[in-house]
């Protein structure tokens, strides 16, 4: 029977549903085949169709940064669908070196923000999508002073903003350009070890402030309008020395501050979660609310972060390092239940104590193709080298077998073996 047949009796919306519980790597690779296929997947009605299906599928993303090599590596896995699911396989994204950055990084919207990475011997802010390894690099905010920004998105106009205290560049505007915002309001500076969360068009960050009354302040900024806004956040002064614990959330639409403590219950060790929910914007106002999670040999023997707040209300916490076994925690408040499900696939050398890595979680990921076809994003970030400042050599030393590498990195390698080789015979 003629294949070609077949293909054209399938009608165009069942191919096109087909292809919306594919990955968006495959989309992307069916693109290639004719002009035809490129036409019809990246068509507005397919890509809000894609986004429609994705969303009723989140994932929970790993980004796993391993120590010595400032190495990162990516997966994902899917949130569980019921209360009975135990045990949950990864799939690994992309990797890449060179983060040197003090400060955390900052995720919006299926895309994070690195402050600084080294690419060869230049320190560049980085935004990359983890998923498909795309990448952008970023002009410095100013000259010899490293970036401590984020990465802001507005849903209504899809629209990605930098922010880097007065400083913001808009993605996709063209030129990459940093632009001076006035700031009428306190002096302050970012908590180097917090990450900031953007919550419906909305960026929001922790920050130590110079006044007499208060250590702690929230800044607020609206992606769309630029707008800033200041927070009175008194109730963290007693973790603004070492904010390490405190995590921002998005909280049913609304800014919450998580930290957790192991305590004793009756004689049990057990785990306190204690959220602050951002009530009122305007009047400052924060309800704090206190949790006793039910008992877990695991959860109170073990280091954990918070890694979100799940659309249902699940509250997530991960093994803050990778081991085997891994697991990740689903609290629901109102039903007082502690889901543990055991993640798999992370992989020998990182699950090895010796190799580990540290685990940042971000819930309710979302593949979005608008997001993966920004068009100033080049090829993966795990094709860029780095030099490592001990020994100055430069890593990964090459690419996985089968990988495709494009123009620019070509160059840049080209580049990077003749300026070794004229180096070697000045010397």
């Amino acid at each position: 029977m003629d294949r070609g047949k077949i293909k054209e009796s399938l009608p165009a919306d069942l191919i096109l549903e087909i292809f919306t519980r594919l990955p968006s790597k495959s989309v992307a690779r069916f693109r290639t085949l004719s002009k035809h296929w490129a036409s019809m997947l990246r068509s507005p009605d397919f890509t809000k169709l894609f986004l429609s299906r994705s969303s009723t599928r989140p994932r929970l993303l790993f980004a796993v940064e391993r120590y010595g090599r400032t190495e990162w590596q990516f997966f994902s896995t899917l949130q569980p669908q019921n209360r009975y699911e135990k045990s949950s396989h990864v799939e690994f994204h992309t990797k890449f070196s060179g983060d040197i950055s003090q400060y955390a990084c900052s995720y919006a919207s299926g895309l994070i923000y690195f402050p600084v990475v080294r690419i060869i011997d230049t320190d560049t802010i980085v935004i990359c999508n983890p998923i498909t390894g795309m990448y952008v690099g970023l002009p410095e905010v100013m000259k010899y002073s490293r970036s401590k920004g984020f990465l802001g998105f507005d849903p209504i106009d899809k629209q990605f903003k930098a922010l880097d205290y007065d400083s913001i560049l808009t993605l996709g505007s063209g030129e990459l350009k940093w632009r001076i915002k006035d700031i009428h309001g306190p002096l302050y500076d970012r908590c180097p070890s917090t990450q900031g969360i953007c919550i419906n068009g909305v960026l929001y960050y922790l920050a130590r402030t110079y006044l007499a009354e208060t250590l702690s302040l929230i800044v607020r900024f609206a992606v769309s309008s630029e707008e800033f806004k200041f927070i009175d956040a008194a109730c963290f002064d007693d973790h603004i020395e070492d904010p390490t614990g405190l995590r921002l959330v998005n909280y049913m639409g609304k800014l919450g501050v998580t930290n957790c403590d192991n305590v004793d219950a009756g004689g049990r060790r057990t785990v306190e979660l204690c959220m602050w929910v951002l009530e009122d914007v305007e009047k400052h106002d924060w309800v704090k609310y206190v949790y006793t999670l039910p008992e877990n040999e695991v959860l109170a023997s073990c280091e954990f972060s918070v890694a979100g707040v799940t659309a249902t209300g699940d509250i997530v916490l991960c093994m803050k390092y990778t081991c085997k076994p891994y697991y990740v925690f689903y609290f629901n408040p109102e039903k007082n239940t502690l889901q543990s499900v055991e993640i798999q696939g992370f992989g020998a050398e990182l699950e090895a104590v010796e190799t580990r890595g540290e685990v940042y979680g971000f819930v309710d990921y979302v593949e979005d193709l608008s997001v993966n076809d920004a068009k100033q994003f080049k090829s993966s970030i795990s094709h860029v080298k780095t030099r490592c400042s001990c020994c100055n050599t430069l890593y990964p030393d090459n690419i996985g077998e089968g990988e495709e590498v494009d123009d620019g990195v070509k160059e840049t390698s080209v580049k990077i073996k003749k300026e070794e080789e004229e180096k070697s015979i000045r010397e």
